[in-house]
């Protein structure tokens, strides 16, 4: 049966794996090179995080390990149970189970994840991004400095804003997928001076083509087969209206079809890996 791999934050019990029993001897550091050398071999890990023992469970270490494809991670469960790997006594590996349903809401993987993904299931020369449009929308107001005078130290710049419009390319599946972002940063002072807002400007400029690119694939869906090929489906998202008035968002270059999603600041996707305040998970029994 075929796996759809989207390109989302694994969040599914079944790409998860539990680690436990690991050695109280390595430091967390270095029982998460040896885990990510160990269970890499399997597939792309999304995370590998190690946690200490509770007190009542003694000395050690235990871990969760996030696959992006449930395949991977069952042939790792699979191959690495009850098995010393790097240490001298044996870990036991479980798939992930939870005490209660969880909805989760599919979280878009960051730029530089989802190129990640797409460079180990297309190949580092199988996709490429062509910008389409990359627009300044920042907001301006000229004031004369102290001797009346529009000079550049009047000149107060009160947000940089900037919109791109790019799309990804898989030319061996022939697929093209658009996307879009909007980044924003408010300047409320002038003293950050010319070259801080040189700065600003180039780094919310790079931050627009980041969310147009992880937006453009979203859109796309990897299709593992039995046979271990690969394939790519286009899945068109549902428009999403975001904050903006409708008098800005006529500012606002029409390119296509493209669909509007509404991110935070920064590149960090939201945290969804397993939380232990608001999710209960459990190991299995020991033997």
């Amino acid at each position: 049966m075929a796996e759809l791999v989207p390109f989302a934050v694994p969040t599914e019990s079944d790409k998860t794996l539990l680690v436990w029993e690991l050695s109280s001897g390595p430091t967390a550091e270095a029982l998460h090179h040896s885990l990510f050398t160990v269970f890499s071999q399997f597939g792309l890990l999304y995370s590998v995080r190690v946690f200490p023992n509770a007190a009542v469970a003694g000395p050690g270490f235990y871990a969760v390990i996030k696959f992006y494809s449930a395949k991977d991670a069952h042939r790792a469960q699979k191959a690495c149970d009850q098995k010393q790997l790097f240490q001298k006594s044996p870990v036991k590996v479980r798939l992930g189970t939870r005490h209660k349903v969880v909805q989760h809401q599919a979280l878009p993987l960051n730029s530089s994840r989802c190129q990640e993904l797409a460079n180990y299931y297309f190949g580092f020369n199988g996709w490429s991004k062509r910008i389409l449009e990359l627009q300044d929308l920042s907001d301006t107001e000229e004031r004369g400095n102290e001797n009346g005078n529009a000079t550049g130290a009047g000149l107060q710049k009160q947000s940089v804003k900037f919109f791109c419009a790019l799309e990804v390319v898989v030319p061996s599946h022939e697929c093209r997928s658009p996307g879009a972002g909007v980044a924003w940063e408010p300047l409320d002072q002038l003293e950050e001076g010319p070259l801080s807002f040189l700065m600003k400007r180039k780094t919310t400029q790079k931050l627009a083509i980041q969310k147009a690119l992880s937006d453009a694939f979203q859109k796309l869906l990897i299709v593992v087969l039995e046979s271990g090929k690969i394939a790519v489906a286009y899945r068109p998202c549902e428009e999403i209206t975001d904050a903006r008035s409708e008098e800005e968002q006529q500012d606002l270059i029409q390119v296509g079809y493209f669909s509007w999603k509404q991110y935070g600041q920064g590149e960090e996707e939201y945290l969804s890996d397993f939380s232990f305040e608001e999710e209960e998970f459990r190991l299995p029994e020991l033997d």
